[in-house]
């Protein structure tokens, strides 16, 4: 990949600093087959032959690459210049003509939604939205599954109490509360996952966001006021969540995560396997604190469905309220395994209720 600058004053397309990348690479003993010219503006005939003769490199391997509206047009640009078949006739491979209608269609999607979903994303970190980006783009592509856009209105959870949480989350289709470590905020994150829960409003918790759906649930519902994780208080009487019992002892913060991919088996009742269309399925995980089973009966005894189980039945992966039009939290991140032509199914559906949401209160 190289860069082929536009001087604006000249209207000029200066090829100069691609040709002394090229001779400082060719002077460490590295000949490039192909270049890839970042460039504003199109690349004549002319641009490639100069780029070509003084690079030393055939003229249709001077493939040009230009600015365009949404990054994932970028591959259907790249075919448009034969970049896949120049890589493999430089490996000596066949070039099969690639099938992209899946991506031809997501991308038109994305380019030209009918809707617009207006979600609340409420977590601790959102002054700094790249430490949400996984959850963002999974956002993303369950909106483009349903032929819309997302709108996400960042909730700082600090900020949040019972007074004012309407002024942050009455104007929204949705409410995600993302994963994290530490303290901070979550009386802010309850809060919004209490609201979701009373008004009936479309709810994903992720991570932290199940561990606090459980607290809220225990706290409000249940009646046990006192009701919290034991990352965040080591004296409370109702340590719903607790530090994975395989866990204790560990002082190395790195060794006591759950890391990785593990399988979780879905009960026939729940949305989540309509959502996925399989009854075991495979998810990532980052985190070192569970569902304390020793409350399983009680909320089960309150309405919860606990949708989601490890295979031997030990860990609480998933949960869900039945009698909430769609309100689903797991110990996962299944923003992780998102992808914009395949989104995620908790994604998908999570969008798809919110639009529903939407069209219903015509909040917009």
């Amino acid at each position: 990949m190289t860069l082929i600058p536009y001087l604006k004053a000249s209207g000029e397309l200066k090829t100069k600093p691609t040709q002394a990348s090229v001779k400082e690479l060719q002077g460490m003993g590295i000949q490039p087959d192909i270049l890839v010219c970042r460039s504003d503006l199109p690349l004549d005939d002319n641009i490639k032959e100069k780029i070509a003769l003084f690079c030393n490199v055939p003229k249709k391997r001077v493939i040009q690459n230009l600015d365009v509206d949404i990054l994932y047009e970028l591959p259907l640009e790249m075919e448009k210049e034969k970049l896949a078949h120049v890589v493999c006739e430089c490996l000596n491979m066949d070039c099969p003509q690639p099938d992209l209608a899946d991506w031809i269609a997501m991308v038109d999607a994305w380019k030209n939604p009918k809707h617009t979903i207006h979600i609340a994303l409420v977590g601790k970190y959102v002054t700094l939205h790249d430490a949400y980006i996984s959850v963002v783009e999974a956002l993303k592509h369950g909106a483009v599954a349903n032929n819309a856009e997302v709108d996400i209105k960042w909730v700082d959870s600090e900020l949040v109490s019972d007074y004012n949480v309407d002024d942050f989350l009455s104007d929204v289709d949705g409410i995600i509360v993302p994963g994290g470590f530490g303290d901070r905020g979550i009386e802010g994150m309850i809060c919004a996952i209490r609201y979701a829960r009373e008004r009936k409003i479309p709810y994903l918790g992720l991570c932290l966001g199940m561990q606090l759906t459980i607290v809220e649930f225990a706290r409000n519902v249940v009646g046990l006021a006192d009701a919290q994780s034991n990352e965040f208080s080591s004296t409370t009487s109702n340590p719903v969540i607790h530090i994975m019992p395989d866990k204790k002892g560990i002082t190395d913060l790195g060794g006591t995560l759950r890391l990785g991919a593990y399988p979780c088996v879905l009960d026939d009742r729940s949305k989540a396997i309509q959502l996925y269309g399989k009854k075991m399925i495979e998810e990532r995980h980052r985190h070192r604190y569970e569902v304390n089973n020793k409350y399983r009966d009680i909320l089960k005894e309150y309405g919860m469905l606990l949708s989601g189980f490890s295979p031997d039945g030990r860990i609480i992966e998933m949960i869900e309220l039945p009698d909430h039009p769609w309100f689903i939290g797991t110990q996962a991140h299944p923003e992780f395994k998102s992808r914009p032509n395949k989104p995620h199914p908790l994604f998908r559906g999570f969008m798809a209720a919110a639009l529903t949401y939407q069209q219903e209160n015509e909040t917009y």
